[in-house]
């Protein structure tokens, strides 16, 4: 009953207050999405193997040889394994902008829909323990969420996965945007630990999950934290890449 009036009510809304794409800021209407209209949907970039095993960077055309990219040479990754669900560029760009600096929870209906829809990808989280990179408490009380958590459980959702925050930020660092891979990894040198109370079971699939790749430093800090507490089994997922 709740969905159903919930659904009412949004379909109200959208009759007197049409949805706007976030991208293009066009009406949106029949695009299957509910910020981003039909023709900025074309233009998303949904990744489909074969791809990159450590950031999910889609290759093209034929693959001989081995499968990591020369985006990802030399950073020797603390992981296994990781996926991403769409390229980071236009609407996809769009999306992960508005989550992070304009306060849009909302669009993380259309997040979630790209992460179902991103061939394989559910399949790759299920029945994982989802671990999202976490903010320092500062920079989490500015923004009122960690982006990557609520990322985290709108994949949970998709792919019957749970979420446990195993990780605590301990450095405020500045934003690492526009720096190469060896000043972001100077930068992120014990910026991660291990959450109070965290329990790692060897035994266990982890996935830590970010809103997005870009040199994957952020990522293998966070990975040698859970590494060097047990966690043996572990992926890393991402929304976006680039």
């Amino acid at each position: 009953m709740k969905t159903l009036l919930a659904e009412f009510v949004r379909g109200a809304g959208d009759v007197v207050f049409p949805p706007v794409c976030v991208h293009c800021r066009g009406l949106v209407e029949g695009s299957g999405y509910r910020h981003l209209c039909a023709r900025c949907a074309t233009q998303l970039a949904v990744v489909s193997p074969p791809c990159c095993t450590t950031c999910g960077h889609p290759f093209y055309g034929e693959v001989h040889g081995g499968r990591l990219c020369p985006h990802c040479e030399g950073l020797g990754p603390a992981f296994r394994e990781g996926r991403t669900a769409v390229l980071l560029k236009g609407p996809a760009r769009a999306l992960v902008h508005e989550l992070k600096y304009h306060r849009a929870l909302h669009v993380l209906d259309d997040i979630e829909v790209i992460l179902r829809g991103a061939p394989g990808l559910a399949e790759f989280a299920r029945g994982a323990i989802l671990v999202p990179v976490p903010l320092h408490p500062r920079k989490e009380r500015e923004r009122g969420y960690n982006q990557s958590r609520l990322i985290a459980e709108r994949l949970a959702r998709a792919a019957g996965a749970s979420v446990q925050p195993l990780l605590r930020r301990t450095a405020d660092t500045v934003s690492q945007t526009g720096f190469d891979r060896r000043t972001r990894r100077q930068n992120l040198k014990n910026a991660f630990a291990l959450a109070r109370r965290a329990v790692i079971n060897s035994e266990h699939h982890y996935i830590l999950v970010d809103d997005v790749f870009t040199t994957g430093s952020t990522l293998n800090s966070c990975a040698r934290v859970l590494r060097r507490a047990g966690c043996l089994n572990l992926d890393v997922v991402t929304f976006g890449h680039g």
